[in-house]
C-alpha cells in the first residue's frame, strides 16, 4: 500500500495542487462503484441466484487484509461441521482461458501458478479438503460447484464487488494496523468503494489487533449493526523453499534470527510484524508489488544483504528453486486464529439456515 495512503494527515497547498488529477480520478472512480453497486440493488442488473448458499469474504480495501486466509478458514471449518463446501476464487493474474478451472478437487491440486494465479495456490494449501474452483464468473464457477460436487455452500474469494452473484452472507476483512488508510478512494487513496458500502457487510473480522479509535468511530458511522469478529494470523511452520511445510519446522525457530524479509503483498508490514511477533530481527527487506512475478534477477545477491531470508506462500509458489540456490531462504506458513469461533460459526450457520 503507498505510504500516502496510510492515514489522514494535513497536505500543504502545493501537495494538494500535485495530488489534485488522482483526486479528479477517485470521483469518477467513486461514481462508477456507486452506479454498479445501485444497478444490482436497485435491480436493472440482476444477480445470479444460486441452487445453494453464498457466502463472500472481501474487503473494501485494495490490498492485502486477510482475505484469503479468512476464506480458506471459513470453508474449512464450514466443511467440518458438515457442509458440503467449495470455494471460489477469480485466480487474478491467471494466463488460463478456460471458463472453470478445477485448482483442486479437495484430495489433488491440478494446476500451476501461471495458469491460475498465486491466491489460488494458497487456498488450497490452507482448505487442502476443500474443492477450489478458478473462474472469472462466480456464478458460473457456482453452478459448477453445485453440478460436480453436489456443494451447499459457495464460499467466494475476494466477492464484496461482485455484485453479479447473489450472496447470502458478505463478511468484509479489515487489517487492524493499516485500518482505512486515508479514508479516500481510489488511486487517491486504498477505497476500492465508498465507505457506504458497508452498510452491507453482515460480517466485519478484524485481523491483527484492534482498530484505532478513530477507525473504530468511521467503521460504527458506517456499518449496520454486523457482526464483529476478532481474528489473527498466525506463524505455523518453516520450511526450506520447494520442501513440503509438514517437513518444516516450527516458526518458533526464528527466535533471535536476523533475517531478510522477501515479499510481494498488498500489506508487507504485516509479514514484517508477523515475523518480530515470532522474535527474528529484520535486516533486510526485497519488497515488491502485490501479485508480482518473479524472475531470476529479483533474486540476485539476496546474500549480501542476509544470510538467512524468510518469504510467504504466496511468493514462494512463484520461486524456482534454482533461482536461489546456495541461498538460505526460507517459506513461514501462515494459519488463522479466530478469537470465539464457535460463536462465529454459530451465528453464520444461523445466517445460511
Amino acid at each position: 500500500m503507498p505510504s500516502a495512503w496510510l492515514a489522514e494527515r494535513d497536505e500543504g497547498a502545493l501537495e494538494k495542487a500535485l495530488l489534485l488529477p488522482l483526486g479528479l480520478a477517485s470521483r469518477g472512480y467513486s461514481l462508477g462503484a456507486r452506479l454498479h453497486r445501485a444497478a444490482y440493488s436497485g435491480g436493472w442488473a440482476v444477480s445470479r441466484q444460486l441452487p445453494c448458499r453464498v457466502v463472500s469474504v472481501g474487503s473494501l480495501l485494495a490490498g492485502g487484509s486477510g482475505k484469503t486466509p479468512v476464506t480458506a478458514w471459513v470453508a474449512g471449518r464450514l466443511r467440518a461441521r458438515g457442509h458440503r463446501v467449495v470455494i471460489a476464487t477469480r485466480g487474478y493474474g491467471r494466463s488460463g482461458r478456460d471458463a472453470v478451472h478445477t485448482l483442486s478437487d479437495g484430495s489433488r491440486v491440478h494446476g500451476d501458478v501461471v495458469g491460475v494465479g498465486d491466491e489460488a495456490l494458497v487456498l488450497a494449501a490452507h482448505a487442502a479438503d476443500v474443492p477450489v474452483l478458478v473462474g472469472r464468473d462466480r456464478g458460473v464457477v457456482g453452478l459448477r460447484a453445485v453440478s460436480s460436487f453436489d456443494a451447499d455452500v459457495l464460499v467466494l474469494d475476494d466477492g464484496f464487488q461482485h455484485h453479479r452473484l447473489s450472496r447470502d452472507v458478505d463478511i468484509v476483512t479489515l487489517d487492524a494496523g493499516s485500518g482505512f488508510g486515508n479514508r479516500r478512494i481510489l488511486p487517491r487513496g486504498p477505497l476500492r468503494e465508498p465507505a457506504s458500502a458497508l452498510a452491507r457487510a453482515h460480517a466485519i473480522g478484524i485481523i491483527d489487533g484492534r482498530l484505532s479509535d478513530g477507525d473504530a468511530a468511521f467503521l460504527e458511522r458506517h456499518a449496520v449493526s454486523p457482526h464483529v469478529f476478532q481474528a489473527r494470523r498466525r506463524a505455523a511452520r518453516l520450511c526450506r523453499i520447494g520442501v513440503p511445510a509438514k517437513q518444516g519446522e516450527s516458526a518458533t525457530a526464528l527466535a533471535g534470527e536476523r533475517v531478510g524479509m522477501l515479499a510481494a503483498l498488498g500489506q508487507p508490514a504485516a509479514f514484517r510484524r508477523t515475523l518480530e511477533e515470532q522474535g527474528a530481527t529484520v535486516i533486510a527487506e526485497r519488497t515488491f508489488r502485490d501479485h508480482h512475478r518473479y524472475r531470476a534477477r529479483d533474486l540476485r545477491d539476496l546474500k549480501r544483504e542476509a544470510q538467512v531470508w524468510v518469504t510467504t506462500q504466496k511468493d514462494a509458489v512463484k520461486i524456482l528453486p534454482r533461482w536461489v540456490r546456495g541461498v538460505d531462504l526460507r517459506v513461514l506458513t501462515i494459519d488463522l486464529a479466530v478469537a470465539s469461533e464457535d460463536v462465529f460459526l454459530d451465528w453464520l450457520e444461523a445466517r445460511l439456515r
